[in-house]
């Protein structure tokens, strides 16, 4: 018999689908393919309204099981932060590189089947609701702006260039456009309708471009720091537990010279005597060193993720279970944030999970930089997480198998990197410098997402700007000294902080605490602390917010 917990998670997964019709093609749950989220004041006061009616109902359950028990935390914790969200207004202002609006409406189309005629009408039916779903935009966009509730200039600027890339005001060929085409090879394709549909969809983002250069930009804030109040609540919702920015603060600054220091080492054993920039050029720059074209990287990145499936296992540092064994490489749209990222697979598993590298217009890709990325991104990274939790239907609830708090998630993809360099798996010193750039530009992350947003100073003690307040430029040279990628992801990145505040602090803080726990039950345990089963049984528990992680561990 299902508890009342659980039948209440499952519920709201079901109910939200019906009015987040993106977030179930996300999910893999059907019936919702051929609609558009409505983006507009109506479909967000339907979520708040859900989100409010279901916590009322969490609250009044008594829970007796442990299971119960966690399944009530985790589902109250996260309809607590969203609520806590949505009154601060984000949804008015939610403008921005990476995650916002824009991003999720134009990249449920990465998600959907294409394989059939079918599977084309549903896309085209779905397409033709574009039109709608980027006018509910408009109207969100301007309450906010009618209520002074904006967003920064910069993030404006930055997102009408995408609509235009994607539009193909800029390029020629939109997204829709080229996606439309596509369907040329399958027999009996709607074309005519598609080719309808990708126009007016076209036609959709270029107004919405247009929205945002010349209604909202001009009334846009001046100001790219979000500020202490917001940046507090979003510590929350990216973290799951409560810290104190300025204790973030200074212990990334603490991080940070560790790792500078381990760069400069690790760069030494591959061309000793030269200076870190001379070593991450070369390595750059060097053709041997690269894959060329973005076939060719497609497959030696699913080579990489398939060889760390194939090493976890046979080495029994986890046990996977088959269904979740495949996971594919692809390259993302063009036009899209910088940033490499994972989609998980549905839940009755017939999409595996997915990770997305965008190549944005190179043809070379050096190769020193990319395996602990695909570690990150695949196994034993998220793929492994969400894929495990996707699976463990006795345990856990619906919405906790789908749930993703970024401390807990993202923290446990960087304790992933860390965990393969225990394993061995960066004896190149090349990709494991790639390694160490990885964990030193997420600790910066840290220094600049928390010194911009909540105005802490430059520490008077820095022989670099010392006492200086935060500014784009500073982000920029700081993250940059720390990065593996070149100038233009570098800027992508700044934006991407300014316009998700905390989001980016979430990675280097939850692998601490990831850290923390592991070392905690090593003291507990002893000689007797056996790693695998610590590891299967904290991913066991699904994806929690640190406060909640901290206590369950803690039982082990």
């Amino acid at each position: 018999m299902t508890s009342a917990v659980f039948a209440l998670s499952d519920r709201y997964i079901d109910d939200l689908a019906k009015i987040d019709p993106g977030l179930a093609t996300s999910l893999g749950i059907t019936g919702h393919d051929h609609e558009m989220t409505d983006f507009g004041p109506n479909g967000h006061a339907a979520r708040r309204q859900l989100t409010s009616r279901t916590l009322t109902e969490c609250n009044s359950i008594s829970v007796e099981t442990d299971d119960d028990r966690l399944a009530a935390g985790v589902l109250r914790e996260a309809l607590e932060a969203m609520l806590m969200s949505y009154e601060g207004g984000e949804h008015l202002r939610a403008i921005r590189v990476i995650a916002g609006d824009v991003d999720e409406a134009r990249g449920v189309f990465d998600l959907m089947p294409t394989e059939t005629a079918a599977h084309w009408e549903v896309i085209a039916e779905r397409m033709s609701r574009v039109p709608e779903a980027f006018a509910g935009m408009r109207q969100t966009w301007q309450e906010g702006l009618d209520s002074g509730t904006v967003t920064s200039q910069r993030q404006v600027l930055a997102v009408a260039n995408q609509l235009r890339d994607w539009s193909g005001e800029s390029t020629n060929s939109g997204f829709f456009t080229l996606f439309a085409e596509t369907a040329s090879n399958v027999a009996g394709a709607p074309l005519q309708q598609l080719e309808r549909s990708a126009r007016e969809a076209s036609a959709a983002l270029a107004a919405t471009s247009d929205f945002l250069l010349n209604e909202y930009a001009p009334r846009a804030s001046l100001e790219d720091a979000c500020g202490s109040p917001r940046h507090e609540i979003a510590r929350r919702q990216f973290l799951g537990m409560q810290i104190s920015a300025r204790d973030a603060y200074e212990w990334g600054w603490d991080e940070t010279k560790r790792l500078d220091a381990e760069l400069q080492k690790c760069a030494q054993e591959i061309l000793p005597g030269a200076s870190l920039n001379e070593v991450r050029h070369l390595l750059d720059t060097d053709p041997q060193r690269a894959i060329h074209g973005e076939d060719n990287l497609r497959e030696w990145l699913q080579e990489l993720m398939d060889n760390a499936m194939s090493f976890l296992i046979s080495n029994q540092h986890f046990e996977i279970d088959s269904r979740i064994h495949k996971i594919e490489a692809m390259i993302s749209p063009p036009g899209g944030a910088a940033a490499m990222y994972y989609t998980p697979p549905s839940e009755d598993l017939a999409r595996s999970g997915r990770t997305w590298y965008p190549a944005n217009g190179r043809t070379s890709f050096p190769r020193w930089s990319e395996p602990t990325t695909a570690y990150h991104e695949g196994v034993p990274g998220h793929h492994l997480q969400i894929g495990i939790a996707v699976l463990n239907k006795d345990r856990l609830s619906r919405f906790q198998r789908h749930n993703f708090v970024s401390g807990h998630g993202e923290g446990w993809a960087l304790y992933a990197e860390r965990l393969m360099d225990e394993f061995g798996m960066f004896a190149n010193p090349e990709y494991r410098l790639g390694y160490l750039y990885a964990q030193a530009f997420r600790a910066a992350r840290v220094v600049i997402d928390t010194g911009m947003h909540c105005g802490l100073p430059i520490p008077k003690d820095s022989a670099w700007h010392p006492n200086e307040q935060w500014t784009p430029a500073l982000m920029l040279e700081f993250l940059s000294e720390r990065s593996s990628s070149d100038d233009e992801f570098n800027r992508s990145e700044i934006n991407r902080y300014l316009g998700w505040p905390a989001q980016a602090i979430s990675y280097k803080i939850g692998e601490r605490v990831w850290l923390d726990l592991r070392q905690q039950a090593e003291k507990k345990h002893g000689s007797s602390f056996n790693l695998a089963k610590w590891h299967a049984h904290g991913l066991g528990l699904g994806n929690l917010g640190l406060d909640l992680l901290k206590s369950e561990l803690g039982r082990f």
